[in-house]
């Protein structure tokens, strides 16, 4: 059977890509090996921030800019409850690191700004009399845009993916691709069961890429990430933390020394999901250890939260390993391949996508149906292209 577009890989760029082909119109098919939303990749732990002060760069605001308006929209058609503006800090003490920009709270003001986002800067002394469940030093500044906040990662899949089967998407999960090829004028793809030809192929496979695409494997690093929900220390607490806005915290210049994390959104005994990241030991999809340790726990507490979010206790409701796919520079890859002209490459986003993801899936739509798409991606491109000639 012959499709207009396939999509492999249906986490959140996937799954949005494939909502956005079906809304087209297109004879669509998305594949996934496993049957997400699930938690072996990058698309779970029950919240991403999403901010519009983009720190990254300031290429990335149009995409965040319109993905709030598809997270609505997704909401008027399903129901369901996708994305909470509960407001948003970025503070540091000094000019810190994060995603390849080297003072992101620099950068993060000055998106603002040249976008028109609304936003103030506060003194430590202004945080700690809005939010005194922050450990603060008295260095601190803030950028606090009340726009900001959260999705839930795991219902806006499931919401792409009730939209696009309504509209006549075909979804086949467990499912693996043995291999595919581009002859020029389509693609020819192999599972263990049939053979499949589509007009185009969307590869989005996060952290199972390089498998896919292996030119690919020298620009991208696979690193293990730990998800914390930590409980409170006394009940009293849960409605200053059940208050709080979604923060980005430097405690030093490194990004090592960050940490993010969220208002408490499932009760008192949810805990409060607390995170940080790592970029020194790479993995993959076959030798990850998906299970969280005590002793990382009493590292992340000890060294992370205890000091800085002292209404938290060291009891930690749930813990969940996740995976970030990084480029060298920490930017997005959302190209098409440089030798393959109906393959498009759309997923490496290095840990800070998801708050992009809905415009990225439409943006990936227009670009496998005609070639081009609204909002300028060429910030995005293949890492290999210029050693083919490509543009």
């Amino acid at each position: 059977m012959r499709y207009d577009a396939i999509v492999l890989g249906l986490g959140a760029m996937g799954s949005a890509t494939l909502y956005q082909l079906a809304t087209s119109g297109a004879k669509v098919l998305g594949i996934d090996r496993h049957r997400p939303p699930h938690t072996l990749g990058s698309t779970h732990g029950d919240t991403r921030i999403t901010r519009v002060g983009i720190g990254e760069g300031v290429e990335y605001v149009p995409l965040v800019q319109r993905s709030h308006e598809i997270w609505r929209q997704l909401e008027s058609a399903t129901g369901a409850d996708l994305l909470r503006q509960c407001g948003g800090l970025v503070m540091a003490s000094q000019a810190a690191s994060m995603h390849g920009s080297e003072s992101f709270l620099d950068h993060t003001v000055a998106a603002a700004r040249s976008f028109g986002v609304d936003h103030r800067m506060l003194t430590a002394a202004e945080i700690a009399a809005a939010y005194p469940q922050f450990g603060l030093t008295g260095q601190e500044v803030a950028y606090q845009e009340p726009g900001a906040g959260y999705l839930r990662p795991e219902r806006c899949v499931e919401a792409q993916f009730e939209l696009a089967r309504q509209l006549g998407a075909e979804i086949r999960f467990d499912t693996t691709v043995s291999s595919y090829d581009d002859d020029g004028g389509a693609v020819t793809m192999r599972t263990a069961d049939e053979t499949l030809t589509t007009a185009k192929l969307v590869v989005s496979a996060g952290a199972w890429m390089t498998g896919l695409v292996p030119d690919l494997a020298d620009h991208l690093t696979v690193y293990r990430q730990v998800l914390y929900w930590f409980d409170l220390e006394r009940r009293a607490e849960y409605e200053a933390y059940r208050a709080m806005p979604v923060y980005i915290w430097w405690g030093g210049p490194s990004r090592a020394d960050m940490i993010y994390g969220f208002p408490m959104i499932d009760g008192p005994d949810g805990g409060a999901k607390v995170a940080t990241e790592q970029y020194v030991t790479a993995t993959t999809v076959d030798e990850v250890d998906r299970s969280v340790t005590q002793q990382e726990i009493d590292q992340m507490y000890e060294g992370y939260v205890r000091d800085r979010l002292p209404g938290l206790s060291r009891r930690c409701v749930k813990a969940r390993a996740c995976l970030y796919t990084v480029t060298p520079d920490s930017r997005f890859l959302i190209a098409p391949h440089p030798r393959q002209p109906n393959v498009i490459v759309a997923s490496p986003c290095s840990g800070h996508g998801f708050k992009h993801s809905a415009a990225i899936g439409e943006c990936v739509a227009q670009l496998a149906l005609t070639g081009t798409s609204l909002i300028d991606l060429s910030a995005f491109g293949y890492p290999m292209a210029g050693q083919s000639g490509a543009e």
